[in-house]
């Protein structure tokens, strides 16, 4: 509607405002444009910034070029992002997501409005009289996204205090990579722009229950410290079917793919993994593999996942092993290529490996 360069949305956590989605048509292209996404930035909500006074007073604030600010103001415009990119940023339109209640759940922030010759100019008033009418329609939907996330994360959460290796950084890095990979493949394949981002979105989300079927196996097993003994890992190998029990009975997009991910992040490109193709109802499964699936067969979300599971678990330490040097864990995946993993995901994931070492450096282990 403004037609501006770029945008970002910050997320109220806490006393913070959390740097949560970017985007700059004139910077952010290629296929490490997305490591971007994963700077882990939060701005403390009060007057000195310009998204913080916004997030403070709830007004929004207009500023015709950053670089001419007088100094009188109660805020400060920060040149870093400017100094490391060579980015010259001159309007910006700041504007406080607020939901129907007047909660502040955010901060939207439009930069460089451009004219029809796509040269820079200051936000119109039609600009700022109907732009935040839209971002309080948008803060509606960042409220529902937020309390759906909570909801997901409690899931996780519940996998994690049963089964210790499952922590909530895994989850987090997994779902990231996963979703990176799908965007990087798509749009080789020439996906359509919106379908891509929204598919994304949910793909993320379902990636990050990959576990979740853990719920279902007895402590016994699931909080032994060392390797599984071969009964232990043919018990352990139910919670694929598990997890895709809890979301059999699909009333979304998303409840498909959760149970798409569940089910199949552990089958092989070559038919070698498991659970195999089982029965429509999953209640009247008795055994796993008794006819194997490979290649395409597999959803493609859950080749994406297998993937970036197998990545996380070999890369992080766990209590049975240490982690791996990150050449190994690369020549490890490229060695599965045709073999475990589907290529075409190989590809994609190696053509991506900035974005996948900014994921892995913003979603640390806490206890590393």
């Amino acid at each position: 509607m403004t037609n501006a360069d770029a945008g970002s949305i910050f997320l109220v956590e806490g006393e913070n405002l959390r740097f949560s989605y970017v985007h700059n048509d004139t910077l952010f292209r290629g296929p490490d444009a997305s490591k971007h996404l994963y700077t882990n930035f939060a701005v403390p909500i009060n007057e000195k910034s310009i998204v913080g006074y916004a997030a403070k007073t709830g007004e929004s604030v207009v500023i015709e070029d950053a670089y001419a600010l007088t100094g009188n103001e109660p805020y400060s415009f920060n040149k870093n992002f400017d100094e490391d990119t060579g980015y010259r940023t001159r309007s910006m339109l700041t504007i406080p997501l607020k939901t129907f209640q007047s909660r502040i759940v955010g901060v939207m922030q439009l930069i460089n409005a451009r004219d029809c010759n796509d040269k820079d100019r200051p936000f119109s008033k039609d600009d700022i009289q109907y732009a935040p009418l839209f971002a309080n329609s948008a803060s509606v939907t960042i409220e529902r996204g937020i309390m759906t996330r909570e909801i997901m994360l409690r899931m996780m959460k519940m996998a994690e205090m049963r089964d210790p290796k499952e922590t909530g950084a895994h989850v987090q890095r997994v779902g990231a990579y996963a979703a990176e990979i799908y965007q990087h493949l798509a749009r080789k394949q020439g996906l359509d722009e919106f379908v891509l981002r929204r598919n994304k979105d949910i793909l993320r989300l379902a990636a990050m229950l990959h576990d979740v079927g853990k719920v279902g196996i007895s402590d016994i097993i699931l909080k032994k410290p060392g390797r599984f003994e071969p009964h232990e890992a043919a018990i352990m190998k139910w919670h694929s079917v598990y997890g895709a029990a809890l979301f059999s009975n699909t009333t979304s997009e998303l409840d498909q793919l959760c149970a798409q991910i569940a089910l199949g992040h552990h089958e092989r490109w070559d038919g070698g993994g498991y659970p195999g193709r089982l029965p429509q109802n999953l209640a009247e499964a008795r055994e796993l593999c008794l006819e194997p699936i490979s290649g395409a067969d597999i959803p493609l979300p859950a080749r994406i996942t297998s993937l970036a599971d197998v990545y996380d678990a070999l890369i992080s330490t766990r209590v049975y092993k240490g982690a791996w040097p990150e050449e190994a864990v690369v020549a490890e995946i490229v060695k599965g290529r045709g073999t475990q993993f589907d290529p075409d995901v190989v590809d994609a994931f190696l053509e991506i490996q900035d974005v996948i070492r900014a994921i892995r450096e913003k979603y640390k282990e806490h206890r590393d």
